[in-house]
């Protein structure tokens, strides 16, 4: 199951390198207000209006009327590097990489010698014991 898991995502990440560093294009063209060619990566095909009105601005120059088609474009572009360098460290950084390296040292730093607090002391002489004694169990 872990296995399966750890392939799973790892396919994952490799969709996710592969989107973000992927630039796309998405053209559109509108047509009185209604979209007529949606298109990705290529130009959105007309729908042949332009060609028309522009026929009539010519033999009519006072003719002045504002095109009803429209084309729309939204440029996704992508990542040129992911690798972030480290050579400028904030103070932010600098103080959280110094605390990381000296609580990771200090974790595998033993003690000089074994101290006993209680060797100096004797255990206590038992003559009987007690709990017997009293036939005192615990439960």
């Amino acid at each position: 199951m872990k296995q399966i898991f750890h392939k799973i995502l790892s396919v994952l990440m490799a969709f996710v390198v592969l989107f973000t560093t992927m630039s796309f294009t998405i053209d559109m063209h509108y047509c009185g207000g209604s979209l007529v060619d949606f298109s990705v990566f290529t130009k959105a095909e007309s729908c042949g209006m332009e060609k028309e009105q522009l026929i009539k601005s010519c033999e009519n120059p006072e003719m002045t009327e504002k095109d009803c088609c429209t084309d729309q474009k939204i440029v996704k572009e992508g990542k040129e590097d992911l690798k972030t360098s480290f050579i400028k460290l904030t103070f932010e950084r600098q103080t959280f990489v110094a605390s990381f390296f000296y609580t990771y040292i200090n974790l595998f730093e033993g003690l000089d010698e074994n101290i006993v607090p209680f060797k100096d002391y004797s255990p206590p002489f038992v003559e009987r014991d007690i709990q017997i004694l009293y036939e005192t169990y615990l439960i």
